[in-house]
């Protein structure tokens, strides 16, 4: 299970998502790319369902 954050970066909001507590390099992002994320999640869907090898 992934572990989220919040953080600020430059005093913007942030949110951190680790694979782990120990993750050297988690996946961070602000609210602009939140934003952007939300609006293509179905794109994202069909992304990982055609490349998802598990």
């Amino acid at each position: 299970m992934s572990i989220v954050e919040e953080s600020e970066f430059k005093g913007n909001k942030m949110i951190v998502i680790k694979n782990s507590e120990d993750d050297q390099y988690p996946f961070s992002f602000g609210l602009k790319k939140a934003k952007l994320v939300l609006e293509n999640i179905e794109e994202i869907k069909k992304f990982v369902e055609k490349y998802d090898k598990e």
